[in-house]
C-alpha cells in the first residue's frame, strides 16, 4: 500500500540544506512513495524562494504546500504559476499567483493530489476554507487527497478535519510549529493530526533565536526574529493509504533528528 510522509513547516536555509543531503536516505529507510512538505518558512523564516523550491524538489520532496507567508517572496510567483508540484492556500483571493492544489508523483508514477487552506481564527482575513475545499474536492480525480490545514486554532482544525472525514486520505495541521499527540483515523477513514510540528531548529522558540524573542518580550523593543541554528529535527506524519479507496489505514507521528 502507498505510504505518504508529510513534513511540517520547514524553517530556514540550514534545514533546506540538510534535507537536500539526507532526504534520499530517509526515503529509502522509511520506504515512502510520496514526500510532501510545508515549506512556507524556508526563506529566513518567512516565505520560499525559487532556488529553495528547486533544491527541495531535487532532494526528493514530491510536493510543497505553503501557508500565510506564501507570497512573502514575490519572486516565487512565477514558480507558483508554472509548477504543479507546489500550491498556495486555496482560500487566497482568486487572482493570487498560482493555484490552490498540487500534484505529487511518486518515483513509480502514482499520483497524490494535495491542497492547503488557511484558518480564519486569529489569522488575517481570507475566504472560507470550507467553501474553498468544496470547490477543490469537486474535481473529478480518482487519486487520494492530502489537505494541509494551516491554522492557529485547534478547534478550527478539528472541525475541518471531521468535516473532511471520508473525503480525503489525510487532513493534517500545520502553522503552530508544535506537534500534537492526537493522531487518529477518523470514523470514515481520514487520517487526522491537529499539528504535525515543525521541521527546523528545535532549540529556539518556534524556530527563531531565543535571545531575540526574549529581548523583545522583556524590553518591548522589537528585534528581528532571527532563525535559530543547529539541532535540526524533521517533524511530520507517516500515513499508509489504501490504494483502492484513497483513505488511510494508519497514521504515525515521526521525528527525525538531522543534526
Amino acid at each position: 500500500m502507498p505510504v505518504l510522509l508529510f513534513l511540517g513547516d520547514i524553517v530556514g536555509q540550514e534545514t533546506v540544506d540538510l534535507i537536500s543531503l539526507r532526504m534520499e536516505s530517509i526515503r529509502s529507510e522509511i520506504g515512502v512513495d510520496w514526500v510532501v512538505a510545508n515549506a512556507e518558512n524556508a526563506a529566513n523564516g518567512s516565505g520560499l524562494t525559487p532556488a529553495q523550491f528547486r533544491k527541495l524538489r531535487d532532494a526528493g520532496i514530491d510536493g510543497i504546500t505553503l501557508g500565510d507567508h506564501a507570497l512573502r517572496k514575490r519572486e516565487i510567483s512565477k514558480t507558483l504559476d508554472h509548477e504543479t508540484s507546489i500550491c498556495r492556500p486555496a482560500n487566497f483571493p482568486p487572482d493570487a499567483p498560482g493555484r490552490g492544489w498540487g500534484i505529487a508523483k511518486s518515483p513509480f508514477g502514482e499520483i497524490l493530489h494535495f491542497t492547503t487552506v488557511l484558518g480564519r481564527t486569529f489569522m488575517k482575513p481570507v475566504d472560507c476554507p470550507f467553501r474553498a475545499l468544496d470547490r477543490i474536492l469537486a474535481q473529478p480525480v480518482q487519486n487520494p487527497w492530502l489537505v494541509d490545514i494551516h491554522a492557529e486554532a485547534t478547534g478550527e482544525k478539528v472541525l475541518l478535519g471531521q468535516w473532511l472525514d471520508g473525503r480525503v486520505g489525510a487532513a493534517l495541521g500545520t502553522h503552530t510549529h508544535i506537534a500534537t499527540a492526537d493522531e487518529v483515523i477518523l470514523p470514515k477513514g481520514t487520517a487526522y493530526l491537529t499539528d504535525v510540528g515543525m521541521s527546523g531548529p528545535s532549540q529556539g522558540v518556534l524556530g527563531r533565536k531565543f535571545e531575540s524573542i526574549l529581548s523583545t518580550v522583556l524590553t518591548g523593543v522589537q528585534h528581528p526574529f532571527e532563525v535559530a541554528r543547529g539541532n535540526i529535527v524533521l517533524c511530520g506524519a507517516l500515513i499508509e493509504l489504501n490504494r483502492n479507496s484513497g483513505l488511510a489505514d494508519s497514521i504515525k507521528r515521526i521525528r527525525i533528528p538531522l543534526g
